[in-house]
């Protein structure tokens, strides 16, 4: 870390690559911290378990977007310029409070029911072999491009009844703008992804089907009325969200198991563990660090610190999950505890409306990718390894594995 010139502490790009370790200092201090982000941007970030599902939930911490504007440039430190990408994919219901959060969640409730994603089931379970069918015979893979990445997107654009023909350019774009990218990068991204979505919407308007994003786009016809920008802003956040957690739920989750070969061990011989697995995957390495923005809609008080209003609060759901107050020994993986109130979904009216689809694909994937093959990092660790440059997404950028077959257990 780094001290700025307004006198508060500054995320440098090692957090980036180890924020476990800032998160456990900044929980020791207290539960909420005044910090600046990599990108300059200055906020209240909240450390503590507690403190977290109060402001995930509290009406005080206001997720209405389109009311922040101003606030970015209050909250940028001098000379820092402001990402302009925002607004083109920002009117979906993760931006969104009350009543206007309840209308959009309305149109796509019912098609993320636990329900629902089960039935989806024997299909995640085809793709899934496929997947690992190309995976034979081959020594080494980046397990992110051969199973985590091609999975999620192929299930949710079957889900959506969107084209896969682009999917990798999609996978580009996407990472470009969750990351800290330079805004030359962002503006090309952005406006690719914007001709790509809005032709989507025009296909569906002339060509609607039995699926969600018809539905979406049709209900813009009767009393929901939803304009082009939240149509292109609510497919931005199912396609990108509908992906992203489960590329990262996987890498996480199984490079979880190789840093701790006597879970894996325990895992392989007692298979009836792995949905509790995958919700300590969640917990210990989730795949989001910094909760989407909010902010303080007036003076609020929260875990013995007061936040002015106007103030722009991040919930980290990584050190959320391991304060030691709510979960024992919390950097310790055991896929036998309970892990009960973990927060890597989040908490609230914005709970992810797909944590039911990524639990079912990271236990299909992971549970698979363990019948199949023994595994092994390949490469240096420090070397192999690297963190998305993001403070939103926790995700490995790339992961190489060695891979032999399994033989009968």
């Amino acid at each position: 870390m780094q001290t700025t010139e307004a006198g508060f502490e500054k995320l440098g790009a090692e957090y980036l690559q180890d924020p476990h370790a800032v998160h456990e200092r900044l929980r020791e201090v207290g539960p909420v911290s005044e910090l600046v982000l990599p990108r300059g941007l200055k906020v209240w970030v909240v450390t503590r378990h507690e403190e977290a599902r109060i402001a995930l939930s509290d009406p005080r911490f206001s997720k209405n977007f389109a009311a922040a504007g101003d606030l970015f440039g209050k909250h940028l430190q001098p000379g820092v310029a402001r990402r302009e990408f925002d607004q083109s994919f920002a009117s979906h219901m993760l931006n969104m409070d009350p009543p206007d959060h309840t209308r959009m969640r309305k149109l796509v409730n019912k098609a993320f029911t636990a329900r629902r994603m089960e039935a989806l089931r024997p299909r995640i379970q085809e793709i899934t072999d496929r997947l690992l069918d190309e995976m034979e015979g081959r020594s080494e893979v980046d397990l992110l491009d051969a199973l985590a990445f091609p999975l999620p997107i192929t299930v949710i654009c079957e889900l959506l009844d969107v084209p896969l023909d682009q999917r990798d350019d999609f996978r580009i774009w996407s990472g470009t703008l969750l990351t800290d990218s330079t805004q030359e990068e962002i503006n090309e991204a952005a406006a690719s992804m914007y001709a790509f979505l809005a032709g989507l919407i025009q296909s569906k308007r002339e060509n609607p089907g039995d699926d969600i994003f018809s539905a979406l786009v049709h209900a813009s016809e009767d009393d929901d009325r939803l304009n082009e920008a939240e149509l292109i802003s609510m497919a931005f956040l199912l396609l990108v969200a509908g992906h992203e957690t489960t590329v990262n739920l996987i890498g996480n989750g199984v490079l979880g198991l190789l840093r701790n070969p006597d879970q894996l061990a325990l895992l392989l011989a007692d298979r009836s563990l792995l949905g509790n697995a995958v919700e300590e995957f969640l917990r210990i390495d989730g795949p989001i660090n910094m909760a989407t923005f909010r902010y303080t809609a007036e003076e609020a008080e929260l875990g013995g610190v007061t936040i002015p209003a106007e103030e722009f609060v991040l919930v980290s759901l990584l050190s959320a999950n391991r304060d030691p107050e709510k979960f024992p020994e919390p950097a310790k993986m055991d896929i036998t505890r309970a892990t009960g109130g973990h927060v890597a979904f989040g908490h609230g009216i914005h709970f992810c409306l797909g944590a039911p689809l990524a639990r079912l694909e990271g236990a299909v994937a992971i549970g698979s990718l363990l019948d199949r093959f023994d595994l092994d990092l390949a490469g240096e660790p420090s070397q192999a390894l690297k963190w998305k440059d993001s403070t939103l997404l926790h995700g490995l950028e790339r992961f190489p594995i060695s891979l032999s077959p399994r033989g009968p257990r």
